[in-house]
């Protein structure tokens, strides 16, 4: 039964993952910074992207 409650939850985990990188990958500021870095991380996928912004994005607030 304990299993069940895990797998739910990561479920719901994943979800609310997808719906947040997309929800970043429409938004403005993640386009500017795509286009700022060219080609550096077209390539790569969506998930990678995001996270590399969101990884960026904390540093630079961090300064």
């Amino acid at each position: 039964m304990g299993n069940i409650n895990i797998e739910s939850q990561f479920s719901g985990d994943t979800e609310i993952w997808n719906s947040l990188k997309n929800a970043i990958a429409a938004s403005s500021g993640f386009q500017r910074w795509l286009l700022e870095r060219g080609l550096q991380y077209q390539t790569q996928s969506l998930e990678h992207q995001v996270q590399r912004y969101l990884r960026e994005t904390l540093e630079n607030l961090a300064y």
